[in-house]
């Protein structure tokens, strides 16, 4: 190849890129008005999707502290007890979102007394969350895992109402099952 040819072909690459410099007007508007529609749609049900899973967590938290207080009722043959407790120390609440405490209740009193241990201990639930419960302020399992006078349903909630409720119903005998309430209080 001789020196006029290549020269040729260097100085044809060199225009070339001096007119891909950049984005048109009309391309960066395009790519907006895209990115704009796109964010518009997505958000909303980002925001859904975190308060779904927000509640999700929060009823899982409940129904494992209930599977462990029922299984260490069993494991020690002891009464176990999970109350509402805005203090993490006593069952001090009638108020579930605002936090309770599961503890062996050795003296089957219903309340933490001298002997007691607490087990697990959940501060209140974040955000705009409510749980209430048809079960009263306590859950007691006895010795063989069944919860007697404790049957009810928890039902948790947040700002969207009844429409979001995520609920699960115990049994007589200590047995935690998804739903059985519909609406919020």
């Amino acid at each position: 190849m001789d020196k006029h040819t290549e020269w040729n072909r260097e100085m044809s690459m060199d225009r070339n890129m001096d007119r891909q410099k950049g984005f048109t007007l009309g391309e960066l508007l395009v790519t907006t008005a895209l990115v704009s529609i796109v964010t518009a749609v997505g958000v909303p049900s980002m925001s859904d999707f975190i308060k779904n899973d927000r509640l999700t967590t929060q009823m899982n938290t409940l129904v494992g502290h209930l599977s462990l207080a029922r299984s260490q009722a069993v494991t020690l043959a002891q009464p176990v007890t999970v109350c509402a407790s805005s203090d993490l120390a006593t069952c001090s609440s009638n108020d579930w979102a605002s936090g309770w405490i599961v503890f062996v209740d050795a003296d089957a009193s219903g309340d933490v007394s001298t002997g007691d241990e607490i087990l697990r201990a959940q501060e209140g639930l974040p955000g705009d969350s409510t749980l209430s419960s048809s079960a009263g302020s306590a859950v007691t399992f006895d010795d063989r895992g069944f919860a007697p006078g404790a049957a009810g349903s928890f039902s948790l909630c947040d700002d969207r109402g009844a429409d979001h409720l995520k609920s699960i119903t115990i049994s007589q005998t200590g047995r935690v099952r998804r739903g059985g309430s519909i609406s919020c209080v």
